[in-house]
């Protein structure tokens, strides 16, 4: 988990043109949120790894992810098709919110028991 943290983390800076793509329009300052989401994603996965922190850094994830929930109502809604990239099929942005964003929050929750 903390590997793919960091590294999803490290993308936003690499790519920051796909998140800024799903970003709902009514998001304010689109660019220093895909930055700010990047930096925390990049902190949290860090401190996944000092068991001192893991369960403040698991607390931390399950925030992050449910504050990402919006952009996966926003992708759901503008039907996969943002930006002006390839659409996404609307099942896999489905299948993104409800089992993998879920999976996701009781795997950071299982984690945070691991201290």
């Amino acid at each position: 988990m903390a590997i793919g943290f960091i590294a999803a983390g490290i993308n936003h800076f690499w790519h920051p043109e796909s998140y800024l793509q799903i970003m709902p329009s009514y998001f304010p300052i689109p660019v220093v949120l895909n930055y700010a989401a990047g930096i925390v994603e990049i902190i949290l996965g860090a401190l996944l790894l000092v068991p001192v922190t893991r369960k403040f850094s698991a607390y931390g994830i399950i925030i992050l992810l449910i504050l990402f929930i919006p952009v996966h109502v926003y992708m759901i809604q503008m039907k996969g098709c943002m930006g002006g990239s390839a659409c996404i099929p609307e099942w896999i942005l489905w299948v993104r919110l409800f089992p993998v964003q879920f999976i996701l929050i009781a795997w950071a929750w299982w984690v945070r028991k691991s201290t």
